[in-house]
């Protein structure tokens, strides 16, 4: 299903996709006692009140979403976190996330082969900005979007509408780079083009269209995207 055109725009996920979330599991199962195993839990009511958020109508930060998930699933396994601890926990960790290894070089290629490259995240604009400059990522973007700006998260149809209508460029003109399979399907869902980062863990939804690009890391995509004319 390969479109060897180049898309106008290449918008990358962050968390996960570009920045390693190894430190920041460390930290939150630190926070549980040390289980581990509780960490897609903690991930997936994240993700799950993100969406009953906008689903509501209403909008927190994602960060504090973070939070608030971290303490329901500490909660129902007899652990005490406050809101100020799990605050701090989440957000002070998500800001200091390093980069997977390949990234710089990937980024730098892809910018260097002409390439638009815009960071679109479920963070608030101050969160990923800080992400950036603890990660050193800031010099390669043209622009860094957050849902923030519109008050709903991916993978809501409205949310890639709006990034592409801030681009100034059709949904076909657009594609998303994203480690989650769900992030890759709602970007599909609603026009756009997507290549899928097979992280350890990350699978793509079965009952979502077929992926343009599936590889396991940016390198890969990036040796890819460079061959579209």
């Amino acid at each position: 299903m390969t479109n060897n055109t180049r898309p106008k725009v290449l918008f990358f996920d962050v968390n996960e996709t570009l920045l390693d979330l190894t430190d920041m599991k460390e930290v939150v199962a630190k926070a549980l006692n040390g289980r581990e195993d509780l960490l897609p839990l903690w991930f997936t009511t994240m993700l799950q009140y993100s969406l009953v958020t906008t689903a509501s109508g209403q909008y927190e930060h994602f960060g504090i979403i973070g939070a608030a998930a971290l303490q329901m699933v500490a909660a129902n396994n007899d652990i005490v976190i406050s809101e100020e601890e799990a605050r701090n926990t989440v957000i002070n960790s998500l800001r200091r996330l390093p980069a997977h290894p390949e990234v710089k070089e990937a980024l730098a290629q892809l910018k260097k082969d002409g390439y638009k490259l815009v960071s679109f995240t479920n963070s608030s604009n101050e969160g990923v900005k800080k992400q950036f400059e603890n990660a050193g990522l800031t010099a390669y973007f043209d622009e860094r979007l957050s849902i923030e700006e519109i008050g709903k998260f991916k993978p809501f149809t409205d949310t890639y509408a709006f990034a592409a209508r801030k681009m100034g460029v059709k949904p076909e003109e657009c594609m998303l780079i994203a480690a989650h399979g769900w992030d890759v399907a709602g970007a599909v869902w609603a026009g756009w083009r997507a290549a899928f980062i097979s992280r350890p863990g990350k699978q793509l939804f079965p009952l979502a269209p077929k992926t343009e690009i599936i590889e396991s890391d940016l390198q890969k995509v990036t040796d890819l995207l460079v061959t579209y004319k």
